[in-house]
């Protein structure tokens, strides 16, 4: 579940802030956003987890693996039109859009990068990627800055009229590893879902971000530090603190 925890982490926080909003239930839930729908996952994870630390010790939350600020607060409300359109980046977008949407929330180019690092562990579904695969842009060819090989094994396994639900892994041949190979599958046309290959391949990365895919490639120690640090400021953007907000004792529900 590693990938889809980072991957709740990432798509609460460019929605409303980092204030466990996408855990809230009801009829505006960001849960129905077109990109969790049937895709975010590692809820029932989040609840044990939780009932766990209430049953120690009621009212305490803290970090696993880097230092974050304590004492956030968790949100009242959801943010469904948010979470569906202007927040969250798209594996559609192009990269200047991606950008755009990391500067509104205070993150920035090395953020961009870092944090698509993430996809060195999880699953890519069909339905984000096979516009890649027979027509890509209504060119009637698939997209050009995908490695031959691969591009035979995504169409076999994502057909023409398939299921889009089905998944291949971000980072072939090392999916289950937190390492830097992903890197190296862009520097090798090998990136799963387009927003992944124009971090090297496009126009606009040649001055933003493909001087650190290709820093990253070689240099694992300094993409787990960037990658720790922009972790960081992803959690603190618009946290909760003080009287605002609340300490949600049920992670799905506002406190009655």
């Amino acid at each position: 579940m590693a990938a889809s925890l980072i991957r709740l982490h990432f798509h609460d926080c460019f929605v409303n802030g980092c204030d466990a909003s996408l855990l809230l239930d009801g009829s505006d839930s960001e849960k129905l956003a077109l990109a969790n729908l049937n895709s975010a996952r590692g809820f029932e994870v989040v609840d044990t987890i939780k009932a766990a630390v209430e049953s120690q010790c009621s009212g305490v939350s803290g970090g696993p693996t880097w230092k974050v600020q304590l004492g956030r607060r968790d949100g009242l409300v959801a943010n469904l039109t948010a979470a569906n359109t202007t927040q969250l980046p798209s594996p559609f977008e192009g990269l200047n859009s991606i950008i755009s949407k990391f500067v509104a929330v205070g993150l920035n180019i090395t953020d961009v990068a870092s944090l698509s690092g993430a996809h060195t562990i999880g699953q890519a579904k069909c339905a984000t990627f096979s516009n890649r695969l027979f027509d890509f842009g209504g060119t009637g060819s698939p997209d050009a800055t995908i490695e031959t090989s691969m591009l035979s094994d995504l169409q076999s396994i994502c057909p023409i009229n398939g299921d889009g639900n089905r998944t291949t892994a971000f980072d072939r041949n090392s999916q289950d590893l937190f390492d830097n190979h992903y890197f190296q599958n862009l520097i090798n046309n090998r990136g799963v879902l387009s927003s992944d290959q124009i971090l090297y391949s496009s126009d606009e990365a040649a001055s933003t971000t493909k001087t650190l895919v290709q820093t990253y490639s070689t240099n694992p120690s300094l993409f787990f530090t960037d990658f720790a640090n922009s972790m960081i400021k992803m959690g603190n953007i618009s946290p909760l603190t003080g009287s605002n907000g609340e300490i949600r004792k049920n992670c799905r529900v506002a406190n009655s």
